[in-house]
């Protein structure tokens, strides 16, 4: 018998969800193979208003919501590293977070979280595949040229590396060819088309994968 498994989905920004909905259905789906008997995903963005509220008060709110309205059973959480590892972000905000959810009624309370940390941020993971983003963009041009030939998550800020990328890859466009093109539209696109083997040569991927597995154990889907 197939076994369901519903996955509450937290972004730092709305755009991040764009991105982020695919890959976290994906990574799930493959994971899944990994558990005993068959497991259908269903993942759902919780979207919250976040006015006035510190990171652990937007788990415990998505957590609580996401129960109510989609029955979810794992909460993943996104917060990007901002660093050059992951050690402040965990320490500082997810570890936090499951302290206060562990305080909670199950009944009330989403209670299995699983943390997505990007190193240094969430466009780091739409450098894993520079072919498929050149693809996007719409360029010819390598790697050297668009100047991301680094290892994604060694760049400080990939957000602005890809936004140069675009304008160089397009600067030589007549202006009546020239599309204008923002990196807002490449998160819905790349994270669709982005495959879990391109994925899997990030570590912090990699670690998000672990704790999935670790959900799947929490629920007795994963010996």
């Amino acid at each position: 018998m197939t076994r369901q498994i519903f996955v509450g989905l937290m972004t730092e920004g709305t755009t991040d969800n764009r991105f982020l909905e695919s890959i976290v259905k994906k990574t799930f789906d493959e994971i899944g193979y990994e558990c005993n008997g068959d497991v259908e995903t269903y993942v759902s963005y919780i979207s919250i208003d976040k006015t006035g509220l510190g990171f652990v008060d937007q788990v415990l709110t998505s957590s609580k919501k996401g129960v109510e309205e989609f029955g979810i059973m794992i909460l993943c959480v996104h917060s990007d590293a901002d660093d050059i590892n992951d050690l402040k972000t965990i320490q500082n905000k997810i570890i936090p977070a499951i302290t206060e959810i562990d305080k909670k009624d199950e009944g009330e309370y989403c209670k299995v979280i699983t943390a997505i940390i990007p190193v240094q941020m969430i466009e780091a993971w739409m450098l894993a595949d520079k072919e498929l983003l050149k693809i996007e963009i719409g360029t010819n041009k390598s790697d050297n040229d668009l100047n991301i030939n680094r290892l994604p998550e060694e760049i400080a800020n990939p957000k602005i590396l890809i936004e140069e990328a675009i304008r160089i890859a397009r600067e030589e466009l007549t202006k009546r060819k020239r599309k204008d093109l923002t990196i807002k539209e490449l998160y819905l696109p790349i994270g669709q088309k982005l495959t879990i083997e391109k994925l899997d040569t990030l570590p912090s991927y990699l670690k998000f994968k672990d704790a999935i597995r670790e959900a799947y154990r929490r629920l007795n889907y994963l010996t």
